[in-house]
């Protein structure tokens, strides 16, 4: 018998605002881009980062509870190790595509320097150490660093889910942030070798808002906020959301040399994730939490609906859609270098990273929907 083709999960808050991440992520890898003024990041301490990780944790809590019954302990660690991996072949392949972007484009538009763009010159200076690098996740290029977070908050999201699912859902939070503060108070992170440094995004710092996410859905959906409370939570969040927009349009970061230790618990600091962009970004969740179901009950539905259902088919092929995104933004990044930073090669480059994006997710759905053949037919005659 033939496989009957799955339909795609209809639009929902979850896929909404994972696609929504994926778009302002391009959006951002772009540097100088018109556009980039735009995103909430000009408003906000947390940016789509923050997001992409958080929904990653909720989408984790949706798996791990099921939709009607919860996988097994081994099919469920089974299936997470498997994405891990999915997730690290991407890492992978985008990273090896986006050196030979750079390469081609130094000889096609004789520019050496570009070799140097985004941590790449280890590659073509040290090539057999930063190979190896490359597939220990310990060399990084800039603009891909996300990724390898996301390996390894994976590898480590069967013990999350089987840990909440044997009781030990009391414990998840505090051991999760007891890892967080060892690391924001003695400074640990991750290496990076051969380049000497330190990974950009701290697993160490990052599993805090992965595992919030975890623990902050359940029941009542994204944020898991009960329709009854999310007024007063909202009115609570405003004050930090108007301190953040003000911080960040003033660009006001605090100075390192006037904060006590440990230092990293006062500042904006992005790779440990300091705790004032965790508390931004939990009051913009909590702001937003439940909105997309508002609109999609008003009349006005029908007006968003299409860029709804855009932005959910993103995010339901979020893996394949942000890898598309990742090599988008550099051929951006290229495309501004050899044309300039007009406005009009900017929109190009949003409407057609969007277009392709689209794309993308698109052809992933058809692919996902084409019937297996059967057995007669595979047969050979």
């Amino acid at each position: 018998m033939e496989r009957i083709p799955a339909a795609p999960r209809a639009p929902n808050e979850i896929d909404f605002w994972r696609g929504f991440a994926l778009i302002t992520i391009f959006v951002n890898h772009v540097p100088g881009l018109v556009f980039e003024r735009l995103t909430f990041r000009n408003l906000s301490l947390s940016d789509s980062a923050e997001l992409f990780v958080f929904l990653a944790g909720v989408a984790l809590r949706k798996l791990a509870d099921g939709p009607v019954a919860p996988l097994s302990a081994p099919a469920l660690a089974f299936r997470l190790e498997g994405r891990a991996f999915a997730v690290y072949v991407a890492q992978t392949l985008i990273t090896e595509v986006a050196i030979a972007m750079l390469a081609a484009a130094s000889i096609v538009y004789d520019a050496p320097f570009m070799l140097d763009w985004h941590n790449a010159s280890a590659v073509f200076n040290q090539p057999v150490e930063a190979h190896i690098g490359l597939v220990l996740l310990t060399h990084q290029l800039g603009y891909f660093n996300i990724l390898p977070l996301y390996v390894v908050l994976m590898f480590a999201a069967p013990v999350i889910a089987l840990l909440h699912r044997a009781g030990g859902a009391a414990l998840l939070l505090p051991l999760s942030f007891a890892l967080y503060a060892y690391a924001l108070v003695f400074g640990v992170n991750l290496p990076t070798w051969p380049v000497e440094g330190s990974w950009f995004f701290n697993p160490l710092s990052w599993q805090l808002i992965f595992c919030l996410g975890f623990c902050l859905s359940g029941p009542h959906g994204f944020g898991a906020l009960d329709p009854a409370r999310r007024r007063a939570v909202r009115l609570a969040a405003a004050p930090v959301l108007i301190a953040g927009a003000f911080a960040a349009l003033v660009h006001y970061s605090p100075n390192p040399r006037f904060v006590p230790e440990p230092k990293l618990l006062f500042m904006f600091d992005k790779t440990f994730l300091s705790p004032a962009r965790i508390l931004h970004a939990l009051a913009l969740y909590a702001a937003f939490a439940g909105l997309y179901g508002l609109a999609a009950a008003s009349p006005a539905w029908k007006f968003l609906s299409a860029p709804a259902a855009y932005f959910s088919m993103l995010g339901r092929n979020s893996l394949n859609v942000f890898c598309a995104a990742s090599i988008l933004s550099l051929a951006g990044q290229i495309a501004r270098f050899v044309y300039g930073g007009h406005v009009a090669t900017d929109a190009l480059i949003i409407i057609l990273g969007a277009a392709i994006m689209g794309l993308v997710a698109w052809a992933s759905e058809w692919r996902a929907r084409l019937p297996a053949p059967s057995a007669a037919r595979s047969r050979s005659p």
